[in-house]
């Protein structure tokens, strides 16, 4: 049998990866002239990393180095709005683990036979039948997965009639920052701006920055520098010794729920089906987890029964995990003052243990 996967980020490589070690004859069209990933910092939470135990892949991740979840939430002022127990969490729900980006493509796509990967193959449509239109002709398969992000090719052919992905309001800069002391994992809320800073295993800080904008404006590191100048340290230092070309702005976005992922003899995954905002940072983890579920669905019980299992497993899950990603970040980016002072004050008096309460059903995730 054979599998086409039209994208070779994380959630199509990682399905790639699936469907080979299951024996299947796979494809990946990637638009980019190489299978690579450009950001900074990404942290697999628990869910993904037993995602990529499926894979036989988690324990070479984690042997990079161990990271903590975050540790809270502090106000501008450097005050503390929530704590998290972060060992009690770590024994609760297992490791979490920093890295970059290009670092977990890169261990994805060693894992995919090197004649299966296709670069600068610009896909036009899809149908449900399993054919591929793109830019060097076209392509036949029993199974087509679409794991071509927000924006996806895949599901417009599919369902043309959907609704776009819309901007949330705010747009995100993600930086590495060098080597230098911080406290653990943090993130800091301001009236409509937040920003979060992780140590990576190699000694720098991966940081992030969110703030309230309109689509398509373009700030520049020195105006980013301004505006947090007066924010509690570390977070203007972090800025300082960043370099302009170490900064990448995207504005976010999300999708409606989609009424499935699946049409045909073909699937929907990662951002495609249920592209969310990162205020969970559970967007990679949930697109390893359909790669994982898809190809075990359809290993088990054929392409179109497996189709049904897939989207039966795999829609509830993700678009509650994307309403809860966008409920926990909402606060953030007001701007009135009496809210964001009301929020300031309330926040701190909140029962210990709600942030893993909220968090459990994407971190106990199993196959």
């Amino acid at each position: 049998m054979k599998v086409i996967i039209v994208g070779g980020g994380i959630g199509g490589l990682a399905a790639a990866v699936a469907f080979h070690q299951r024996g299947l004859q796979v494809e990946v069209l990637e638009r980019a002239a190489e299978f690579t990933e450009v950001g900074a910092g990404l942290t697999i939470q628990p869910n993904g990393l037993r995602a990529l135990d499926a894979l036989g892949l988690g324990d070479r991740l984690r042997a990079g180095g161990l990271a903590d979840p975050l540790a809270g939430i502090r106000s501008s002022r450097g005050n503390w709005l929530v704590r998290n127990d972060v060992d009690s969490l770590k024994r609760r729900f297992g490791p979490w683990v920093t890295v970059h980006r290009a670092a977990l493509v890169d261990l994805l796509r060693a894992a995919v036979p090197p004649e299966a990967l296709r670069p600068g193959v610009d896909v036009r449509h899809v149908r449900p039948d399993g054919t591929v239109r793109h830019s060097g002709g076209t392509s036949t398969a029993d199974l087509v997965v679409g794991a071509d992000g927000v924006h996806s090719v895949t599901r417009r052919s599919l369902w043309p009639r959907l609704p776009e992905p819309r901007y949330v309001g705010y747009t995100t800069w993600r930086l590495l920052a060098p080597s230098q002391p911080v406290e653990g994992s943090a993130e800091t809320w301001g009236r409509g701006e937040r920003f979060g800073h992780v140590p990576m295993p190699d000694g720098r800080i991966y940081c992030y920055v969110m703030a309230n904008a309109p689509a398509g404006s373009h700030v520049g590191l020195d105006e980013l520098r301004e505006r947090f100048a007066r924010w509690h340290h570390p977070i203007p230092a972090l800025l300082d010794s960043t370099q302009e070309e170490a900064v990448l702005q995207h504005d976010t976005y999300e999708l409606p729920a989609l009424p499935t992922y699946v049409s045909g003899n073909v699937a929907v995954l990662g951002d495609a089906a249920h592209a969310m905002t990162p205020n969970l940072g559970q967007g990679a983890c949930q697109a390893l987890e359909d790669s994982v579920t898809l190809a075990h669905a359809v290993d088990t019980l054929g392409v179109r029964a497996g189709l049904e299992a897939y989207d039966r497993a795999r829609r509830p899950r993700t678009q509650l995990i994307a309403r809860r990603s966008r409920q926990a970040g909402a606060a953030a980016h007001w701007t009135s003052t009496p809210l964001t002072t009301l929020r300031d004050a309330v926040l701190p008096l909140m029962p210990n243990g709600l942030f893993a309460r909220s968090l459990t059903p994407a971190y106990t995730w199993t196959i």
